[in-house]
């Protein structure tokens, strides 16, 4: 809607106490583990025993992951959200109680108990973290919703490791009891906050708990495979934390050998990442148009890949001085350079995270969401150990220097890219229909949100001005649109491939083609009867004139067949505005629609009526209601 924007949500209870808490949670993790490293140092220990915490306590962390996430997702399924939130946080009290005392007796032992129990409660909370958004925020607050928690999260574990890395170094002798209050103190403000959250419905309040972890773990996994589109973005979530595990990871030893600097080098990396990725994040949602916009998907992972290459190139060697900090460094030949590599690579990242976010959330079933969180969150985990042992293994083994383990990288993204975009050729298509629509039109949306339903069939009637209309409606509808249209322009060359992808249903006159024209009436009632919703243009022709022509009947013939079944489905009138003299309309003849474009990025209206019962609906009604949508602004 004009004048929307995500940052509004940070103003309203549905959605803030909940932010702020997951902002708690992950602050307090990391102010926890790097506090636990400056005690180590505060301690004097050995680099050995250092060097075995920090391989000791990654995986205790991760272990909780594989052993209970199948019982995470049934219990935030099971359990009303908000409850299961309060619970977490009160988990998070008592278990950092248990570590307060590990720092104040100055044992690891008990720390590192403690952080085992810290992995469990963020495997309890992961499922209701995402499962709460849709219950919580319209289809077209997804993205921005996950957005901001991605950008908070970012910048949550940024802070964290911050403040948790300064606490020995500031307090000193006082260093356990600041660290003992500290994460205390903040597991207290974060539960206090959660009980402001309000009432989240359990998705499947009756399921039936299954203790076992094993079987559970497989059947959800065997779950979250069902649809190709999740299934697949999934995969790109997991490949999102490899990526972000590899780049991490490296990058200590990379600002010391590679850039030359020391420990806050390393912290202003990891911040321009950071920053990177949560500017990444919150602008998905400008640039989707507030719809589950994953045509960002492949936009992303390409932009990854470039400046990773480049990263590569602007540093592929050992530093020519060492010692650095933050203003020396940027003071050196390619310093801004590889600064602007960082965060470019953290803000294609957002890009290619946030929408398979809401894409998860908005195609899987409500009664399942928290299981298939759970799955991928399994998954998630396994890619986090394998890119953390493929690490070792490429230095150790076969001695590849970091920039050389980020060209490789750079090549895995672009195959697995690749790979998962010829799997799924509706993220790809979503891209180029994107690309098209957003340089070539400015949109202006009205009554979308309000009137085009969340959920469940309905069919969306439309004046039809342009060869470019269904991609502009299904850039402007939050849910995937099957398009009735005219076979010949679905014939259209480059864009039929689009059209195919985007299961378009084709269709020919009686006196064309009547068996394809049966064939599309089946499409279109066996697509409502599955609850999709179908996007028909009832004048059966491009306007010549401007002028919206007589609905045809078939859009009743649809309608009774539906009614006749026992489902009848509702119908959304649309009109568009402005298109008549954009380009790719009629107004033009064929000479004058090859010449430059008339109106380049023309302002174009998209605007929705309020649905109408398709029981009794005739073409001419839809008729008058589209032409007074759409008023003098042909």
């Amino acid at each position: 809607m004009p004048g929307h924007n995500q940052f509004q949500l940070l103003g309203q209870r549905r959605f803030l106490p909940f932010f702020v808490t997951q902002c708690f949670g992950a602050f307090n993790d990391n102010v926890y583990r790097q506090a636990i490293i400056g005690l180590l140092f505060w301690l004097g220990v050995s680099p050995e025993q250092r060097t075995l915490y920090t391989n000791l306590a990654p995986a205790l962390f991760i272990a909780p992951y594989f052993l209970f996430s199948a019982t995470a997702g049934q219990i935030a399924e099971k359990l009303e959200k908000s409850r299961l939130i309060r619970i977490t946080t009160t988990m998070e009290i008592v278990i950092m109680s248990l570590a307060a005392v590990g720092f104040l007796t100055q044992s690891m032992t008990v720390l590192l108990v403690a952080l085992f129990c810290t992995g469990l409660q963020s495997t309890l909370f992961g499922p209701v973290k995402y499962s709460i958004l849709p219950a919580v925020l319209k289809p077209e607050e997804l993205t921005g919703g996950n957005g901001l928690v991605e950008m908070g999260t970012s910048l949550s574990i940024l802070t964290g490791m911050i403040f948790g890395g300064l606490v020995f170094k500031l307090a000193g002798d006082h260093g356990p009891e600041v660290a003992a209050t500290a994460i205390i103190a903040l597991a207290v403000a974060g539960n206090l906050v959660s009980r402001a959250i309000p009432r989240a419905e359990a998705g499947a309040p009756g399921l039936a708990i299954n203790w076992n972890p094993l079987p559970e773990s497989l059947a959800i996994l065997r779950m979250a495979r069902r649809q190709l589109a999740v299934r697949n973005a999934i995969l790109g979530v997991s490949w999102f934390w490899f990526v972000g595990t590899v780049l991490t990871s490296q990058l200590p030893t990379y600002a010391e050998v590679n850039l030359g600097g020391a420990e806050t080098l390393y912290i202003f990396a990891l911040a321009l990442f950071s920053v990177g990725t949560g500017v990444g994040s919150v602008l998905c949602e400008k640039l989707s148009a507030r719809t589950v916009e994953i045509g960002l998907v492949p936009l992303g992972a390409f932009g990854m890949s470039a400046f990773m290459l480049d990263l590569y190139f602007a540093r592929s060697g050992a530093a020519a001085v060492s010692g650095l900090d933050v203003a020396g460094f940027l003071a050196q030949p390619g310093g801004w350079r590889v600064a602007m590599d960082l965060v470019g690579i953290g803000l294609f990242a957002g890009f290619f995270v946030v929408p398979l976010f809401a894409l998860i959330q908005s195609r899987t079933p409500k009664d399942e969401l928290s299981r298939v969180i759970a799955a991928m969150n399994i998954q998630n985990a396994a890619f986090i150990v394998l890119a953390a042992v493929l690490g070792i293994v490429v230095q150790r083994f076969l001695g590849w220097t970091i920039p050389q383990v980020v060209l490789a990288l750079m090549v895995a993204n672009v195959l697995v890219a690749i790979y998962i975009f010829t799997l799924v050729p509706e993220f790809l298509m979503r891209f180029l229909s994107w690309v098209l629509v957003r340089s070539l039109y400015r949109l202006e949306l009205h009554g979308i949100e309000r009137n085009v339903p969340d959920e469940g069939p309905a069919l969306v009637v439309c004046n039809h001005v342009s060869y470019m209309d269904a991609l502009i409606l299904s850039a402007s509808i939050p849910r995937p649109v099957r398009f009735v249209m005219y076979y010949r322009i679905f014939n259209i060359p480059v864009m039929r491939w689009i059209f195919r992808t985007g299961k378009a249903i084709p269709i020919a006159g009686v006196r064309e083609d009547r068996a394809l024209m049966e064939q599309a009436f089946d499409a279109i009632d066996a697509a409502l009867a599955e609850g999709e919703i179908v996007g028909i243009f009832p004048e059966g022709r491009l306007t010549t004139d401007g002028e919206i022509a007589a609905f045809k009947s078939g859009v009743e013939r649809v309608l009774a067949r539906a009614a006749a079944a026992g489902r009848p489905v509702p119908v959304v009138p649309m009109a568009l505005r402005g298109m008549w003299s954009s380009m790719w309309s009629h107004r033009d003849d064929r000479m004058g629609r090859m010449r430059a474009p008339r109106r380049f990025r023309a302002h174009v209206g998209v605007v929705a009526g309020e649905p109408v019962s398709g029981v009794e609906v005739t073409a001419g009604m839809l008729e008058a209601k589209v032409r007074a949508l759409r008023g003098d602004a042909a």
